[in-house]
């Protein structure tokens, strides 16, 4: 089997290094791109299956990447020295899979990194059935089981839940899951939100104090974790 290919797209000559280096070892095909000009070449031209990208680019802002890439199908994590919220949010919301604040650690961006390839793989194959754990949820029969029994959802918890089981493991926003569940509007009512997830965790979740299948990004969104 050929090696996955992840591009990298970072200006920083070390911290290239650094990301040839640990993704190499975990078996990827690392090609590197230094500005967007060679990104957008390369992305053409080497069709890698993920690309990991900077936004402090010398020639273009990194977000004005992000939906070109995303119309390639390829996996998508932005990598930045931006920490400012909306800056997170704007990427999720033109399609970034996820995104990762410099410094970062290795291990946890190559598990991030899986966790976007499998979305990819997910939304390539269309399954109608995500399975985490002993948690199933199946958006054709519009049935949740935990451990063999049928959970009985609320419309909305049920609506939240089958709107991030679309994407597992990918950062939905707030406006985008208020828009898919609550409808035009409500984008700012963001306690809908919690409320719903509340019930979610309380009937999925082992340990409802601490979360491991909803996740919640402070600020940005929730995500579907196994």
């Amino acid at each position: 089997m050929k090696p996955l290919r992840v591009l990298v797209v970072e200006d920083d000559a070390a911290i290239r290094r650094l990301l040839h280096t640990a993704l190499t070892r975990s078996g990827y095909h690392v090609i590197e791109a230094a500005d967007a000009r060679a990104a957008l070449a390369s992305l053409a031209i080497d069709k890698p299956e993920a690309v990991l990208l900077d936004l402090g680019l010398p020639d273009r802002d990194g977000l004005e990447l992000v939906p070109q890439i995303k119309a390639a199908g390829v996996a998508l994590i932005v990598v930045s020295a931006r920490e400012d919220t909306d800056q997170k949010v704007t990427a999720l919301d033109l399609g970034a899979d996820d995104f990762i604040s410099k410094p970062f650690d290795s291990e946890e961006l190559r598990a991030r990194l899986r966790t976007a390839l499998r979305h990819r793989l997910a939304a390539t194959s269309q399954s109608d059935k995500v399975v985490l754990g002993e948690v199933t949820i199946d958006l054709a029969a519009r049935l949740v089981m935990r451990a063999g029994e049928e959970v009985h959802l609320t419309p909305k918890e049920y609506g939240l839940i089958a709107e991030l089981a679309r994407h597992p493991g990918r950062v939905i926003t707030h406006a985008q899951l208020l828009r898919a569940v609550w409808g035009a509007g409500h984008e700012n009512d963001v306690e809908y939100l919690r409320v719903a997830a509340r019930g979610i965790r309380r009937k999925l979740e082992v340990d409802p104090a601490t979360p491991v299948l909803l996740r919640n990004e402070p600020g940005v969104g929730y995500r579907l974790a196994g």
